[in-house]
Formats: structure tokens, C-alpha cells, sequence
């Protein structure tokens, strides 16, 4: 009797030993996020990505608590959505200087809440292959289109005669020339047609939004606009320390305030790596300008 009782307590830790494991496998399966590109008519897994951590994008004061307040709101609203009759997907445009963070950003939002991103170039895609790549993408993903601003696509409405001539078949052929790529129209269709899909984030950047087509920036298409600008000093300073955790704050102060050349993060972020894993520091524990 002895023994069977041991038994069954081997089996019922077991289990649970078991249990946890999948359990924990299936946590970490969900909060993990990958990065996808369009390979002909299948989405392929872009191998050695890697999401950045949110605490280590360093923007303005405030800017990334409300991104982050933003999503969750949204990932919470489903069900209001539904009661009202809204389609369930959020749109976002970052946009700014080149170099200052966008996608970044984009990468430490979908680590950070377990979202993986699929990566669109509108230059490798017509109307009716982007809408079916859109369609196969899983709920609960982050679609992103990167440089938005250098594809025509974005900057203007196809008049009548233009749309009709990029469709007509070429000279002794019966096939449409449907390489000439995206519509404006398909990409609107595709971001908040009958087709368009539900439990997404659409994300796009740019470094100019005045060459954007204003259809494509209102509501229900981009929800949430967010500009990137130069680089503050608060924001080279807190960099500076991440880089070195043993550099005080006036070391830091001093090592920007003789670097005012770098104007984005990713010029400053440069500098920092090209001084290697060590700040520069005299014998009297000075910096030196390098």
C-alpha cells in the first residue's frame, strides 16, 4: 500500500512537472516576436532577428509611456469595438528625421508586447497580391511599412486614365500589367477595406509626411501620429550612461556637451560604440574629448 501511494505521488509530481514545462513553454511562445518578410506567396521568418527591449529606446520625456498606454488600451478594447461596430485594428505613423529612433521603436513595442512584425515593401507587391499577403497575416500581429514617403504609392491618387493605363495589358499580350505595383487605392482598401483584417496594429514610417496623400492619414487609417525629432541632450545623457553605468552624470554631461555634432540617436549611438567599452578618462579621471 506503502508503495502504491509513493506511486501515485511520483505520477501527480510528474504531471505537474510537466504541466509547468508546457506551461511555460507556451508563455514564452507567446510573448516572443519575430520578423517575417514576403518571400513570392509566403511569409519566411527573417532567422538571428532578435526584438529590441523597450528600455533601451530612449525617447523624449513621457513618449513612450504613451505608446505603450496606447496599445494597451487598444489590445483591451475588442470587445467595445465590436459592441460599436468599429473594425478592430489601430493604425500608426512615426515619422520624422532619418535615424531617430522609428523603428526602433517599432521593434521594442512588438517584443514588448509579444507581437510579431510583418514587414511589408509595397515596391513587391500589386493590389490584389498585398491585399492576400495582408490576409495571411495571424491576429494580434504588427504589420509594418517601412519608408512609406519613397513609394509613390503613398503620395498620390491614381487619376482615372493613369489607373486604367497601369492596367492595361501590354502590347501583344493578354495579361495585366499588374507589376507596375500598389495603387494608392489598394493600399487603402487593403488598410481599411471589407477585406481588411481584425486584432492588428498597422504601423508606417516616414521621413517626410508632407509627400503622404492626405486620404491616407485620417482616422481609421493612421489613429496615432508620433514625430521624431532631433536628439536632446536628457536623451544623449541617459544613452551615454547606459553605454557606461559606471560614468557619473557630469562625466556624461560634459562627454555630450563636447559632442554636439550628432543630431539622431543612431549618430550618437556611433560615437559611443566607436569608444569601445571603456569612456575615455585621464589618470585624474577627466574625460577626453575624442
Amino acid at each position: 500500500m506503502a508503495n502504491l501511494q509513493n506511486l501515485r505521488r511520483k505520477q501527480s509530481f510528474l504531471k505537474r512537472f510537466v504541466a509547468d514545462i508546457v506551461a511555460s513553454h507556451e508563455r514564452s511562445v507567446a510573448l516572443s516576436s519575430s520578423l517575417y518578410v514576403r518571400d513570392d506567396d509566403y511569409w519566411m521568418r527573417v532567422e538571428g532577428y532578435a526584438s529590441r527591449s523597450l528600455d533601451s529606446v530612449i525617447l523624449k520625456t513621457g513618449e513612450k509611456e504613451c505608446l505603450v498606454q496606447d496599445i494597451d488600451k487598444f489590445k483591451t478594447a475588442q470587445e467595445r469595438y465590436r459592441k460599436l461596430g468599429v473594425p478592430y485594428h489601430r493604425g500608426y505613423l512615426f515619422y520624422g528625421l532619418p535615424g531617430s529612433g522609428k523603428t526602433s521603436v517599432v521593434s521594442a513595442l512588438a517584443g514588448h508586447f509579444g507581437m510579431s512584425i510583418y514587414a511589408i515593401n509595397l515596391t513587391d507587391f500589386n493590389d490584389k497580391s498585398l491585399l492576400k499577403a495582408i490576409n495571411e497575416v495571424p491576429p494580434k500581429s504588427l504589420i509594418l511599412f517601412e519608408d512609406i514617403d519613397c513609394m509613390k504609392t503613398g503620395k498620390t491618387r491614381p487619376d482615372g486614365d493613369a489607373a486604367a493605363s497601369a492596367r492595361r495589358a501590354p502590347e501583344g499580350t493578354t495579361e495585366p500589367q499588374d507589376r507596375l505595383g500598389v495603387t494608392l487605392s489598394g493600399l487603402l482598401n487593403a488598410l481599411d477595406g471589407f477585406s481588411a483584417p481584425e486584432n492588428m496594429l498597422f504601423v508606417m514610417t516616414t521621413n517626410k509626411i508632407d509627400a503622404l496623400d492626405r486620404a491616407l492619414l485620417r482616422p481609421g487609417r493612421i489613429d496615432y501620429k508620433r514625430f521624431f525629432g532631433g536628439v536632446l541632450g536628457e536623451q544623449k545623457i541617459e544613452l551615454y550612461r547606459r553605454f557606461f553605468p559606471q560614468a557619473s552624470e557630469p562625466e556624461a554631461r560634459w562627454f555630450v556637451e563636447t559632442h554636439k555634432s550628432a543630431e539622431t540617436m543612431a549618430e550618437f549611438q556611433g560615437l559611443l560604440l566607436d569608444l569601445g567599452d571603456h569612456p575615455p578618462v585621464s589618470a585624474e579621471g577627466v574625460l577626453q574629448k575624442v
